[in-house]
């Protein structure tokens, strides 16, 4: 399992730094890097990223205000010349405080607790998610996320779609977004998330799951294709 990474740092030596440091790991991917957290916006809205290296005293915004004001999903390395931040930055679960300069052994360190935090997220969540509840014609009903194909929003409703039926339930896409698995299910559209291991083929924009075919959002194909096919593709 490779981790998607982003580097956030205003300083083109600490930048250059860290991206010679993470080609060394065959688990970290990469992906960007921004000078400051304004511009690490679009990289973190086309693309699934797990982990981000983050300085501090930046330019416009610094990192713990970054954090204070986002909700994001990604793990949080701070990588700082100041150690006074510590405290604060852990209050704001941060994975790892690392100190510049940074010795290489001290951030190979790091990098494995983000990928053991990993490993475990993923393996409790398929040993404790295995189904939810949803309210539909006055009744509770149960569905196995494995049973479901994907939704499909109509204005304050879903569509829910499994193998043998589909539910209109009162819940907007946005609402079942943020209470689905994220690395089960996925946003391909403004009306659509599938589950992802119910995705059959990919041919253009289009995903294909049994007899459904759901388009991708042209603003979303990036990170929707990324998040997909990740570290699964067989390479030449």
């Amino acid at each position: 399992m490779k981790l998607t990474c982003i580097i956030i740092d205003d300083e083109p030596i600490a930048r250059k730094v860290l991206q010679e440091f993470i080609e060394e790991i065959d688990f970290l991917e990469l992906v960007g890097q921004a000078e400051n957290v304004l511009r690490a916006a679009a990289l973190l809205q086309h693309q699934a990223i797990d982990l981000i290296f983050l300085d501090i005293n930046m330019p416009k915004m610094n990192g713990i205000d970054f954090l204070k004001s986002s909700t994001l999903q990604s793990q949080i390395i701070m990588t700082t010349a100041y150690a006074d931040y510590a405290v604060e930055a852990f209050g704001l679960n941060v994975l790892d405080y690392l100190v510049k300069p940074i010795a290489f052994p001290r951030f190979v360190k790091a990098c494995n607790k983000a990928k053991e935090f990993s490993e475990k997220s993923l393996g409790q969540l398929s040993k404790s998610h295995t189904y939810f509840f949803i309210k539909c014609n006055n009744q509770i009903e149960k569905i196995q996320y494995d049973d479901l194909l994907y939704a499909e929003a109509m204005l304050n409703y879903v569509m829910l779609y499994t193998s043998s039926r589909k539910m209109l339930v009162y819940v907007t896409i946005k609402s079942l977004e943020q209470q689905l698995p994220a690395p089960l299910f996925i946003k391909v559209h403004k009306s659509f998330i599938v589950n992802v291991n119910k995705i059959q083929s990919i041919e253009g924009n289009i995903l294909s799951l049994g007899n459904a075919k759901i388009t991708i959002s042209q603003n979303l194909r990036d990170k929707v294709i990324n998040e997909i096919v990740k570290d699964k593709m067989i390479k030449r």
